[in-house]
């Protein structure tokens, strides 16, 4: 089959897979449900697979319906994949195949006609993403992130005889829709301007105008609030802890895992293919606009983490600060950012679905996920300790992981624009993996004394949660242990496997081609009306970066994962050291904390006019941010 033939099916299969439960899961038993959307998710994964592999020389495009290009025009919509926009999309379907089958004896369904509707959910969560990884079109691009969208709201408010998930899916829904509203608002900008929509139509339509002036500035920023608002950018990045909070634990391992990722994702794809040509943003308007973004994300979201007892939400403001230095990768500009931050993602994406996964089985163990409530009780769960800590090492970008050959790549990329940015790796990367590792500490050796509450400061626990399986069962079902190890051990295969990293690094230089890409979609309605359809080449896109382990990448690695070693302990035995110097740590701390830190977390209110305020000011920021430098 073509690779121009598995960009379609790429979407229809888990589009006809949802349909298919939601129409005969009324009738099948929960294993019968269970296997077919298995079957689903594995097809999936065998048709991107497939296009990943047949995209390592250049794209596959495909017009849907034959709606190809007319004397430079277009009305149609493309399909346009290369390797990383295909591997995206591959990660997307490996990650809900593991859900799928984490899933299997996780919830207790009601029979009857409600039976596969979660199963059905996730199908359709899975082609909204791999939809918009694939897409050509700037507005089916907002349709497949607006289907991913609802979708989530519908799984995080899941449980609705409890009100905190509808409370939570309420907060991101409002929050998302705002910036989903603002995404269509700068696509309407750039249709009238060009009277096109792909792509590579409205970036060519742009260079033949010159410089961008106060309608394509607009267009930029708005375009790009959508995008930043599902990545959880500071400040619009409040919704994600509260729906991590109260989501459902495979929905949690998906948004963590790659769906955030994404709008970093549409950020790179929209810059490089619409606003890199001439008549687009200059590159140092955007440089200085990410990195400062990123940095700021990567920062308060890290400081966040390590302030959370309620594990969920430690993960999930650790994502934020990932994804953060993942916008930091993509502002350096050059291929070797891109390939770092491909490779980042994808060691990411195992290690953050895995420790959610994990959490879940303590929430279905002990209808808990507060780390003081917790403290001792998994002594004796000693597999999901060791990998919770292993988790927790990962993140902080240990040598051999992917993670930690995704942070070095990234870490030179960025060291290039600003020498002082691969210290921002190193000390995020410590604080979230800490963070980690300290509840690893506490909850599965049961280590140190529980700290108490303090006076005048926002909570941050977890207790009073429900356990998500209706009559938890006893024995731990085997697949919530072996999903999150084969996700783990994925991550270190990412790092370990050279052809991982040749291929990312291999794609860079065509994914940052803007000329090139516009040159193969058209190429690719050339061929189709003339039935060559196929791999469309692009010469001269580039050499690859360097992609392999050094000396440099190593060091800040163990850097970083023996300092989250050394933050955690210092949390969960410091308080037990005395002595003059233990005294003035802690009154340093106690300063910094009612000084920066808890005015940051009472930022954090959970009201909804806060976060919609948030966003209006990050709005007005970045328009001004962008203005200035145009």
């Amino acid at each position: 089959m073509a690779a121009s033939a598995l960009l379609p099916l790429a979407v229809a299969v888990p589009l006809l897979g949802a349909a298919l439960l939601a129409v005969v899961g009324r009738w099948l038993p929960r294993l019968g449900c269970d296997i077919l959307a298995t079957v689903c998710t594995a097809t999936e994964t065998v048709v991107l697979a497939l296009l990943w592999a047949r995209t390592a020389d250049g794209y596959a495009v495909s017009w849907l319906g034959g709606w190809t290009p007319r004397d430079g025009h277009s009305v149609g919509i493309v399909l346009t994949a290369d390797r990383i926009g295909a591997g995206l999309a591959l990660l997307v379907a490996v990650l809900v195949l593991a859900v799928v089958a984490y899933s299997w004896r996780y919830f207790e369904e009601p029979a009857g006609e409600h039976a596969g509707v979660f199963p059905a959910l996730l199908l359709l969560f899975e082609a909204g993403m791999c939809g918009f990884a694939l897409t050509g079109d700037l507005f089916d691009a907002f349709v497949f992130f607006e289907l991913m969208g609802v979708v989530a709201y519908a799984l995080t408010g899941y449980r609705i005889e409890d009100p905190r998930p509808l409370h939570g899916a309420l907060t991101f829904g409002v929050v998302n829709s705002l910036g989903a509203y603002a995404s269509l608002l700068g696509i309407a900008l750039l249709y009238a301007r060009t009277g096109e929509l792909g792509f590579a139509a409205v970036g060519r339509a742009l260079a033949g105008r010159g410089g961008a002036d106060a309608l394509v500035v607009c267009a930029f920023v708005l375009v790009l609030t959508g995008l930043l608002v599902k990545a959880a950018m500071v400040p619009f990045h409040f919704w994600l802890p509260d729906a991590h909070a109260v989501a459902p634990t495979p929905l949690c391992m998906l948004m963590s895992g790659v769906m955030v990722e994404l709008g970093v994702y549409g950020v790179a794809r929209v810059y490089w293919t619409v606003f890199a040509g001439p008549g687009g943003i200059p590159p140092d308007a955007v440089r200085t606009t990410l990195t400062v973004t990123g940095t700021a994300t990567a920062l308060v979201c890290a400081t966040m983490c390590w302030q959370q007892r309620h594990l969920k939400r430690m993960l999930a403001f650790s994502t934020a600060a990932h994804v953060g230095l993942f916008l930091i990768a993509v502002a350096a500009l050059t291929p070797l950012g891109t390939a770092g931050v491909a490779l980042y993602v994808a060691g990411h994406a195992g290690v953050k679905a895995a420790l959610f996964g994990l959490t879940g089985v303590l929430l279905d163990r002990y209808g808990t996920v507060d780390e003081h409530e917790l403290h001792g009780r998994g002594r004796d769960m000693v597999p999901t300790g060791v990998l919770f800590a292993v988790g927790g090492l990962a993140l902080a970008g240990l040598p051999p992981f992917g993670t930690a050959l995704g942070k070095a790549l990234s870490e030179q990329a960025a060291g290039e624009w600003a020498g002082w940015l691969p210290a921002v790796f190193v000390v995020v990367s410590a604080v979230t993996g800490g963070a980690v590792l300290r509840a690893a500490l506490r909850v599965f050796r049961g280590a140190g004394p529980v700290p108490a509450d303090r006076p005048g400061e926002p909570e941050t626990g977890g207790g009073g949660e429900q356990s998500e399986v209706r009559g938890p069962v006893r024995v731990l079902p085997r697949p919530m242990l072996v999903v999150p190890a084969l996700l783990l051990l994925g991550s270190l295969c990412v790092g370990l496997l050279p052809g991982a990293a040749a291929s990312l690094a291999d794609a860079a230089p065509l994914f940052t081609d803007h000329e090139g890409y516009r040159a193969a979609t058209f190429a690719g309605g050339e061929a189709e009306r003339t039935g060559a359809a196929g791999v469309v080449t692009v010469p001269g896109a580039g050499p690859p970066p360097h992609h392999a382990w050094d000396t440099t990448g190593v060091l800040l690695g163990l850097l970083s994962a023996v300092s989250a070693a050394a933050l955690a302990a210092g949390a969960v035995w410091g308080t037990r050291l005395d002595g003059g110097g233990a005294r003035t740590v802690r009154t340093v701390a106690a300063a910094v904390s009612r000084s920066v830190v808890v005015p940051l977390r009472r930022l954090h209110s959970g009201l909804l006019g806060d976060y919609v305020t948030w966003f209006a000011v990050g709005v007005a920021v970045l328009l001004v941010a962008v203005t200035v430098q145009t």
